[in-house]
Parts: structure tokens; C-alpha cells; sequence
């Protein structure tokens, strides 16, 4: 077998190259309804909940504002990670039940809440 060379003009069958570019745009954002079907703990069945996101950073700068101590420092706001942990709130939408519970999801960089669907054989319209 020939060597590759580092030009990507040549393609030959059966050899896999990897490209230092992308050959598509791919939108990398996670995309959650704001109802979602799931078990309830108090129902004891699958209920439809409603979906919130939390900002966990806003809450713990809430508490740490809120009583004696003057301003937080810009240090509390050094952030190590890139990205952030999404927490869902779910709550049960029973009348009778209003059941909450939090529910963790993976690192992601850009996180949308409700958004549109994506559809196969779409034109994307400007």
C-alpha cells in the first residue's frame, strides 16, 4: 500500500483520511422540550412534567449576597471548566400532585430550552 500523501486531492478506495476541516456545519446545541413525559414518584406513573432550567451559579450567588457581608469578590466568579452541568427541574403538571424533583444532564456547551425541531430535507430559510 502507497503512503498518503498530506495533500487531500488524491483519494484513493478503501483508505480513510481524516480532514483538518469539517465537511458539514453541525449545530452542536442540546435541545430540550418543556414538557416531558416521565415517571413520578408521587403519581406512582408516568406523568407529563414541566421542564425549567437551573442556574446553579445564580442561586449560591443569591445566598452568599443575601444577609451581613457586604459584595462578593470577582474571585467567586473564577470559573475552572468551560462548560457547566445542566440541572432540568422537572415538576409534575397533576393538579392534585405538583411533585418536583431535579434531574442532571452531561456538560454541554450551548444549552436550549423549548427551541424548534430540527427536520430532515429542510431549506434552511433566511
Amino acid at each position: 500500500m502507497i503512503a498518503p500523501t498530506d495533500s487531500h486531492e488524491e483519494v484513493r478506495q478503501g483508505t480513510a483520511y481524516i480532514l483538518p476541516f469539517p465537511l458539514c456545519y453541525c449545530d452542536n446545541t442540546v435541545n430540550v422540550p418543556k414538557t416531558r413525559r416521565t415517571f413520578c414518584k408521587k403519581c406512582g406513573k408516568h406523568q407529563p412534567h414541566k421542564v425549567r432550567w437551573l442556574l446553579h451559579n445564580l442561586r449560591r450567588y443569591d445566598r452568599k449576597q443575601s444577609g451581613y457581608g457586604g459584595q462578593l469578590s470577582f474571585d467567586f466568579f473564577f470559573q475552572a471548566k468551560t462548560t457547566k452541568k445542566i440541572v432540568l427541574r422537572l415538576e409534575c403538571v397533576e393538579p392534585n400532585c405538583r411533585s418536583k424533583r431535579m434531574l442532571a444532564i452531561k456538560r454541554c456547551k450551548h444549552f436550549e430550552l423549548g427551541g424548534d425541531k430540527k427536520r430532515k430535507g429542510q431549506v434552511i430559510q433566511f
